[in-house]
């Protein structure tokens, strides 16, 4: 799911460019009806089943990751083509068909395939998450063999239970977490929301410009679907826990931003990939580790509640700084030009991103014998 959110601005920009091109007000009414129309379409649809783990499930699991990477892959080519030459109506339109054929037949294609395998397969009687619920060391100040579970700190004591949100706000690490996703998801907001007057103060076209957006919501679909596998394997394998990936996002995010700033030809290509992509990480980290450090009971609770680090970052940067900035520089001007409008603007995000590196990297440094401890045992025993 968040790695088609990724995809999802994309997506949205082609059915603008193919359908609705100087027709903003139909875009708009598109964008307000068709979401809820498809949400109260599928509502019927939508049902309970058990949650089963098995190699067969992570095969419809992994067919779904591939067809997201192969609609992202399509996506990309077709972007960088427009950019290159000028496609002509009915070639637009070909090339959203194909795009929606493929949207539409795969997934349902790979969603029917797995609902005829498991009409065949006997309902299990016991749900897994429960038939073995020692290795979980939830409840329990004791491992899998009985004995003592050594803490390394006070954190480990904390975290053997599932915290709710009153509890977890009273916990250092909720406020480190906090804090790095405000330096992260706020920075990387401010970025996007205002990438049309980055591109229109350092010269670059319009279609460049729409291209920035469209390649943005890519590159934020492969953080959002990259940082997932990246921080498995490196806990499986090596033992590291979550936020050191979290911490080393946030450090390229600040060299994201440099390159912004500094104005070069074709800086916004390099500087919003790399922003596009942690920003897409962080998103994609920040409920794993949620789950992990505070327990998935209030789960929901305490994400959203992070969460609110988005706006309020998005607001501090794009409001007090880029903007109280971009305002002073244009001065008696409607608009500002050159590379001076965003320079400081973007040093001083970096500046936040590389503080936010340093929260990441202690909030590592805290939950690193929480992971190895707690969190390891319980994914190699679970079910």
């Amino acid at each position: 799911m968040k790695g088609f959110l990724g995809l999802s601005s994309a997506m949205l920009v082609q059915v603008y460019d193919t359908f609705c091109k100087d027709k903003p007000s139909t875009f708009l009414l598109m964008l307000a009806l068709l979401p809820t129309s498809v949400s109260i379409l599928f509502m019927p649809h939508v049902r309970i089943y058990e949650a089963h783990r098995s190699d067969i499930d992570k095969k419809y699991l992994n067919a779904f990751s591939a067809f997201a990477m192969l609609i992202a892959a399509y996506l990309m080519v077709i972007i960088i083509l427009k950019n290159i030459f000028s496609f002509t109506s009915w070639a637009s339109i070909a090339t959203f068909i194909a795009l929606l054929v493929v949207l539409i037949a795969s997934p349902l294609g790979i969603a029917t395939k797995a609902q005829k395998f498991e009409s065949k397969r006997l309902p299990e009687t016991v749900d897994p998450l429960l038939e073995n619920p020692e290795p979980r060391l939830a409840s329990s100040k004791f491992s899998a063999s009985g004995e003592p579970v050594e803490h390394e700190h006070e954190m480990l004591v904390d975290h053997l239970e599932d915290m709710n949100l009153l509890r977890a706000m009273g916990s250092v690490d909720f406020w480190l977490l906090f804090i790095a996703m405000i330096c992260g998801m706020g920075s990387g907001l401010a970025t996007i929301n205002n990438m049309s007057q980055i591109g229109q103060s350092l010269g670059y076209t319009t279609v460049e410009i729409n291209s920035f957006v469209s390649l943005w919501s890519i590159w934020n679909f492969l953080g959002r679907f990259g940082a997932g596998y990246v921080s498995d394997y490196l806990l499986h394998t090596r033992g590291w826990a979550r936020p050191l990936l979290m911490a080393v996002t946030l450090a390229i995010m600040a060299a994201g931003h440099i390159v912004i700033s500094s104005g070069f030809s074709g800086n916004l290509y390099v500087g919003s990939i790399l922003v596009g992509i942690c920003y897409g990480s962080q998103w994609s980290l920040m409920p794993t580790i949620t789950s992990e450090i505070f327990g998935i009971r209030h789960m929901g609770t305490i994400f959203n509640t992070i969460s609110i680090a988005s706006p309020i970052g998005s607001y501090i940067f794009s409001v007090r700084v880029i903007g109280y900035i971009y305002d002073k520089e244009a001065s008696a001007e409607d608009s500002c030009n050159g590379t001076h409008c965003f320079m400081l603007s973007f040093l001083i995000m970096a500046s936040v991103a590389f503080f936010g590196f340093l929260i990441a990297l202690g909030l590592f440094f805290r939950t690193r014998g929480f992971y190895s401890s707690i969190v390891l045992k319980r994914l190699r025993h679970s079910p």
